[in-house]
């Protein structure tokens, strides 16, 4: 069965390297990336809100490319992604996730400063609402992200998970 307007939710398990993540793409381009080790209930779920009456296709092949670029950050060989994104969203969230994907691998930024950056600065609460409904965790490194003071605030994929990243990142650099 496919989403409402016809294009196929395809989806697979990155599991490499120590992670465990479903992710899913539709034929523009990838669309989830969840949380270390959640169940497939958590992309249902997902799914279930983001296209009702849609269904989802596990295709392992399909999501290789994704698979691929995700295992080489995971890895510390890079540091950005080339594959498509199909992120449906307001203007106000895409203009928040692609401020995300401006902040340089190994760096942290406030949720003022993407404020700051999409020009809406009395907008930070606002941010972080958006930030949390970003729907590919890593690739729009919505981890990046940290309170005003430097400490690490709240992440979908939760602290542990966003701690991690950030090592990940420092280390590589």
């Amino acid at each position: 069965m496919n989403r409402k307007d016809g294009k196929p939710i395809y989806w697979s398990l990155l599991a490499r390297e120590g992670w465990s993540l479903h992710m899913a793409a539709t034929p523009e381009g990838l669309c989830f990336v969840g949380s270390q080790n959640k169940p497939f209930d958590e992309l249902r779920d997902w799914a279930a809100r983001r296209f009702p009456g849609g269904s989802l296709v596990r295709d392992d092949g399909r999501l290789e490319p994704y698979a691929t670029e995700l295992a080489e950050y995971l890895q510390g060989k890079r540091q950005s992604f080339t594959v498509p994104f199909d992120c449906g969203g307001t203007a106000f969230q895409l203009a928040v996730w692609n401020a995300l994907r401006c902040i340089p691998y190994g760096e942290v930024r406030t949720y003022s400063d993407i404020a700051e950056q999409i020009d809406k600065p009395s907008a930070a609460r606002a941010v972080g609402a958006a930030i949390g409904a970003n729907p590919v965790l890593i690739t729009v490194p919505c981890h990046r992200v940290v309170g005003k003071d430097g400490t690490m605030t709240g992440y979908r994929g939760g602290l542990p998970m966003k701690k991690r990243l950030l090592q990940l990142e420092r280390e590589s650099v």
